[in-house]
């Protein structure tokens, strides 16, 4: 079961080529919503290599930013920013829930959508270079990769519905034991408080996870549950909000 879930974590969260999973069910799907953090460390890792990188030729700490966010977007075929675009249009389109899932389910982008996705990039590459700027930007990177995808855990605790009956959202959803979420969130807050100042750590995931339980709380009101791409919504805002914390010289 473990190795069907991390097969199924990589191949959904990343374009690294794994095998496909043997078998695929609620058990497996759940196992790789916890196992994302994991299976991402390699985006994680680039993202580092560049801001280490950027720093040591002297390029500027936006452009650093830039780079690292635009790596971890080609290394995960921009599934989050898509979910991101593709929820806040359907959240902006209208209060009736089958309309909003409607133009959410047709993909293309619409004037809410891309000017969401403008302003998050925006908060992302500018709170990591405010990051790289204080010291601490790959610790920053790293850590924002890794623990924004840990709040699929809790996008997909037990209790959360699914918008649809059908999709990754209804495959996924309330398939992670409440408890499990929490481990995988102390896990990641411990972490983050190990490669950065500890205070600094503990509110950068908190500040990650409460971004995130705020859309989604929003899309199980409107929507009626999450689809597919409230979880990519939900990873992209969490990102933003662990750079945001992680942007201070020391908390």
């Amino acid at each position: 079961m473990i190795a069907d879930a991390l097969k199924m974590a990589f191949g959904t969260l990343t374009t690294v080529r794994v095998p496909a999973p043997k078998l695929i069910d609620r058990r497996v799907a759940g196992g790789a919503m916890v196992l994302a953090p994991l299976a991402v460390v390699p985006l994680a890792a680039v993202a580092s290599v560049i801001v280490y990188s950027g720093d040591l030729v002297g390029l500027p700490a936006f452009a650093s930013a830039a780079l690292a966010i635009g790596a971890v977007a080609l290394g995960s075929r921009g599934l989050h920013l898509d979910g991101l675009a593709d929820t806040a249009d359907g959240l902006g389109a209208s209060y009736d829930r089958e309309r909003a899932l409607e133009v959410m389910r047709r993909g293309d982008s619409g004037p809410t959508g891309i000017a969401t996705l403008v302003l998050v990039l925006l908060v992302q590459v500018g709170a990591l270079a405010g990051a790289i700027s204080a010291g601490h930007g790959v610790a920053a990177a790293a850590i924002a990769v890794v623990a924004g995808r840990g709040v699929l855990s809790l996008c997909c605790a037990h209790g959360v519905p699914s918008a649809r009956p059908e999709g990754l959202g209804a495959t996924v959803a309330g398939s992670v034991p409440v408890w499990t979420a929490a481990l995988v969130f102390a896990v990641l807050a411990g972490g983050a408080a190990l490669v950065l100042p500890w205070r600094q750590g503990l509110i950068a995931v908190a500040l990650g996870y409460l971004a995130a339980s705020a859309l989604l709380a929003r899309c199980v009101q409107r929507l009626g549950g999450v689809t597919g791409d409230v979880l990519g919504g939900c990873v992209e805002v969490a990102v933003a909000g662990i750079l945001v914390a992680s942007s201070f010289c020391g908390v």
